[in-house]
């Protein structure tokens, strides 16, 4: 008797099971009832069955292989039904859902070296071969050790090359913002009298012409001239490619992009979409976005196509786990308006066109908001209520435990993660690197409340300028572009400053490299935040005009401090760090709240300090740093830094901590400390592509006419590099970088990491006994 009722139960629990696990397969049937043994061949048709499960919770198993969307896959709270729902890999397999289509082509050889296909169906901008992105037809050709675009030329544009464009309509142009903010897209429209006609350019908040040499053109049959390179025409649907050496068209395996989202998360204010799961899926092969509608991100720099591979909107309690994103044409991730406690933890982002995650709000949850730089709401018609309007943003989301590299890789305006009108937001343990702009970017004040902690983020600002590895602005209802109005305007009512930025934003226990800018910087307007425990490697800390930001316990590699254009009475703290470089202020009148018992790395740079009625309480000395070749920066405990309050913090917690994805990651390279015993260890060196070296004695002095032994001498400066065309000339000997002087080639680089983020250095050099001033490029 006993085990007849073993059996049945065990029948009914197979039962119930085989009716809340559904299993899907490339291989399968939609007619199917989506067993094990008999699965469906797509997620729309398993996503049918969800509401009729008997049982809470809902489990669709993807069996290995790939699925070619037909269509965005959209996930509601009617496909719920209430019920708690996971799609997941198949343990031990490998799932790929595309946004791709897989052709089947029969090629003719047509050149040369060119192949051609018909290719009927949508257009596309992404052609792959063997799962590798082959390059759209370009000028000029792709070079992957260029520093932007993977290659530009300042004539991509010339008359000279359009002449030989007979139907550029359909092509690209594609170039750097005038001040390296970011970038700009058009597409081409026609051509006429040997000018090209165009649409586009609203992809940049901030308004300017194309920059005069970092662009390029790319979609024109023209310049379809190099292996891997190819050209679809639209009108013939005919396919040309030049493949890279070794690969067979016929046998290759073909896909082009097509779908813009892949899966889209979308519940409603009223019932937002709870308790879904997306575990262990790679993403592939969405289609590139940069032409599509963009909207303004408030007053920051950002323009934003309000989309994504992955997108959710309206969601409580989703979570995207140990996924892959890759060779994705826009967006990876967004998070979009209304989200509470949703997540995105464990996931791989790599080869992204725009950004990686991004969680942003909508404007209309902001009181009296603006929508550019240069716009203001009257103070006689700002809504002067504190917070936001609606709740139509992101709160208490997280983006933990990912490692994201290679993104913006056409789309410059972009962030490994990027926060706006949203509040909460947990950044943490990510690992970012190589990427052209900001690792993690913050594009207003509204709401505040975000904690970024133990993320590892380096390799920044590599295609742009003006820019850091944590960027923020904070053009919140106070900020007025006109500085006076602004002062006046606060004077009168501070209650203004925190009426959006509530709450404090928290960055600690990160490190931060910008090797191109700032490690961290708190650009226009930024207020609130609390920065400690920090080690920025490279390109130290700046604080531009904003109120409230409290700076304690970092350690400032090779940099300083950077305090911009402060207000008076901005309440603004900096004690307890460490920094190996004097304080370089602009603008600075009032020096704020508290700014003292910090060291410093010589006795000059303290009394530098002190002489502007700062750091009292400061010490000068060597840090003595444990490890610094290993990246351990936590210093004896003899070091006069312990004395000024200084306390250890780990150095062995940043990035990345899935053991999957840290055996993937990068690590930055510690940087040699440019201090005391690097000016006497270096006596020559290459710079910038120069070969430089110290002044060696009374007969250096002597043949160069130098009224002292000080000063770097000018080797040989080899054609083609970056001082080539500087004005600077081998026998020159360069007294001066930045108003201060240069006895040797280490307080050269030295001085050069603290005004890198500007792209040029003022010199002074001797030529023939005369005194000469030079502007040279530091990138």
């Amino acid at each position: 008797m006993t085990k007849w009722i073993w059996l049945s139960l065990s029948l009914i629990t197979l039962t119930v099971r085989a009716q809340s696990r559904f299993y899907v397969a490339p291989s399968g049937k939609d007619s199917n009832p989506g067993t094990i043994a008999l699965p469906l061949a797509t997620v729309s048709k398993a996503l049918e069955k969800v509401k009729t499960a008997p049982h809470n919770s809902v489990q669709i198993f993807l069996r290995k292989g790939n699925y070619y969307l037909a269509e965005t896959v959209v996930i509601r709270p009617e496909t719920m039904n209430g019920k708690n729902l996971t799609i997941i890999a198949f343990p031990n397999e490998k799932v790929q859902i595309s946004g791709g289509r897989k052709l089947a082509l029969r090629w003719q050889k047509t050149g040369a070296t060119t192949w051609t296909a018909r290719v009927d169906g949508p257009a596309f901008e992404q052609l792959f071969l063997n799962g590798k992105k082959q390059i759209l037809a370009r000028y000029p050709n792709d070079d992957a050790k260029a520093r932007v675009f993977n290659g530009t030329a300042a004539d991509a544009l010339s008359t000279q090359r359009i002449s030989r464009w007979k139907s550029p309509e359909g092509g690209f142009i594609h170039a750097l913002h005038q001040g390296e903010w970011g970038d700009f897209h058009y597409r081409i429209t026609g051509k006429s009298g040997g000018q090209l006609q165009q649409e586009g350019g609203w992809q940049n908040n901030r308004p300017a012409p194309l920059h005069k040499t970092e662009r390029f053109v790319e979609n024109i049959f023209e310049e379809l001239d190099a292996p891997g390179e190819w050209f679809y025409d639209k009108k013939t649907q005919l396919l040309h490619l030049i493949p890279l050496p070794g690969v067979n068209p016929k046998t290759a395996t073909v896909e082009v992009s097509h779908l813009k989202s892949l899966i889209e998360l979308r519940g409603t204010l009223e019932k937002p979409l709870q308790q879904v799961r997306i575990q262990g899926i790679r993403f592939v092969n969405a289609e590139r976005t940069f032409m599509e509608p963009y909207e303004p991100l408030l007053r920051s720099d950002w323009m934003l196509y309000r989309g994504a591979a992955v997108y959710l909107e309206n969601t409580e309690n989703c979570r995207i786990e140990a996924c892959e994103f890759t060779d994705l044409g826009g967006n990876a991730l967004m998070v979009s308006r209304y989200n509470r406690k949703s997540a995105v933890e464990g996931c791989h982002f790599h080869h992204i066109g725009a950004s990686a995650i991004s969680f942003v709000g909508d404007s209309s949850a902001v009181r009296a908001p603006a929508f550019r730089y240069e716009k203001f709401i009257p103070y006689g018609q700002m809504d002067l209520t504190p917070g936001p309007k609606n709740n139509r943003f992101p709160s208490e989301c997280v983006a933990a435990d990912n490692l994201i590299h290679d993104i913006g890789q056409i789309e410059k305006q972009s962030a490994g993660v990027e926060i706006a009108m949203a509040s909460g937001i947990i950044v943490r343990h990510n690992t970012i690197y190589q990427v052209p702009r900001a690792g993690i970017n913050i594009g207003d004040g509204t709401w505040g409340g975000h904690l970024l902690e133990f993320n590892d983020v380096f390799d920044t600002v590599l295609e742009t300028g003006d820019h850091g590895a944590f960027n923020s602005w904070g053009r919140d209802r106070f900020w007025h572009p006109n500085r006076q109005t602004m002062d006046s305007l606060v004077a009168v009512h501070p209650e203004l400053i925190l009426l959006d930025a509530q709450k404090t934003t928290i960055i600690r226990n990160n490190r931060f490299r910008c090797d191109h800018g700032w490690d961290i910087d708190l650009d226009d307007g930024s207020s609130n935040y609390h920065i400690y425990n920090n080690v920025l490697l490279n390109g130290g800390l700046k604080f531009r005009e904003g109120f409230y930001r409290i700076a304690e316990n970092n350690i400032l590699i090779n940099n300083s401090f950077h305090p911009h254009v402060w207000f008076a009475s901005s309440g603004d703290v900096f004690r307890k760090n460490i920094v190996m470089r004097p304080y370089a202020p602009i603008g600075i009148k009032d020096w704020g709240k508290d700014v003292d018992a910090n060291l410093f790395l010589d006795q000059s740079a303290l009394q530098k300090a002190q002489k502007d009625g700062t750091d009292l309480h400061s010490a000068s000395g060597d840090p003595g740093f444990v490890q610094p070749e290993k990246g351990n920066y936590q210093v004896s405990a003899t070091s006069p830094a312990i004395k000024t309050g200084f306390q250890n913090f780990p150095m062995n917690q940043f990035g990345v901590q899935k053991p999957a994805l840290r055996a993937l990651a990068r690590s930055p390279k510690p940087p040699i400390l440019l201090d005391s015993r690097f000016e006497e260890s270096v006596q020559e060196m290459t710079w910038l592509g120069a070969s430089l070296r110290n002044v060696r004695g009374l007969g250096d002095r002597s043949a160069f006419g130098l009224p002292d032994e000080k000063g770097v001498i000018v080797v040989a400066i080899p054609t083609g590099s970056l001082l080539g065309t500087s004005g600077l000339k081998p026998g020159d000997v360069i007294r001066t970088a930045n108003q201060e002087e240069t006895p040797n080639v280490g307080r050269l680089v030295a001085i050069q990491q603290q005004v890198n983020w500007t792209g040029q250095m003022a010199i002074t050099v001797i030529r023939n006994q005369q005194i000469v001033k030079l502007l040279i490029p530091t990138k």
